[in-house]
């Protein structure tokens, strides 16, 4: 398999778990609500588990073709800027499913059901941010 593929899913599965967890955060410490801070918890760890056995069997070839000199690692202006803890969710679980897209389409690559799991992944994610951020906005008043 080419380089190329192992350094999409490397950066994927990091950014999707990355992006979960700032989610994560944000509800567990701002709204404080238990039942979706486990509900992202346990997701979080879902997707962790889902990849476990391709990680360990690709262990090397991830790890090897992990490469911080990225030539789209520049951020935007609108990236580096967040008006309030909703748009920091927002552009988190963004940031979650454009990654679970990516895994759900190279994992093609390795095994159809498992990228019919991160399809699934992604429409979980897309239920979870909208019960989030009706209550983060019930939270702050107003986006």
């Amino acid at each position: 398999m080419d380089k190329g593929v192992y350094r999409i899913l490397d950066a994927n599965l990091n950014r999707v778990m990355e992006g979960i967890r700032v989610c994560e955060d944000i509800v567990r410490f701002s709204s404080n609500d238990e039942v979706l801070t486990s509900k992202l918890k346990a997701f979080r760890h879902d997707v962790f588990i889902a990849v476990k056995d391709l990680r360990k069997e690709h262990l090397r070839e991830l790890v090897s073709s992990r490469d911080t000199r990225d030539v789209g690692i520049k951020s935007s202006n609108s990236e580096k800027r967040r008006e309030n803890l909703v748009d920091l969710f927002l552009a988190n679980t963004q940031r979650g499913k454009e990654s679970l897209r990516v895994l759900e389409e190279v994992l093609k690559l390795f095994d159809q059901e498992l990228s019919q799991k991160f399809k699934r992944f992604r429409f979980k994610l897309y239920e979870i941010e909208k019960t989030a951020v009706k209550d983060l906005e019930d939270l702050s008043g107003s986006r």
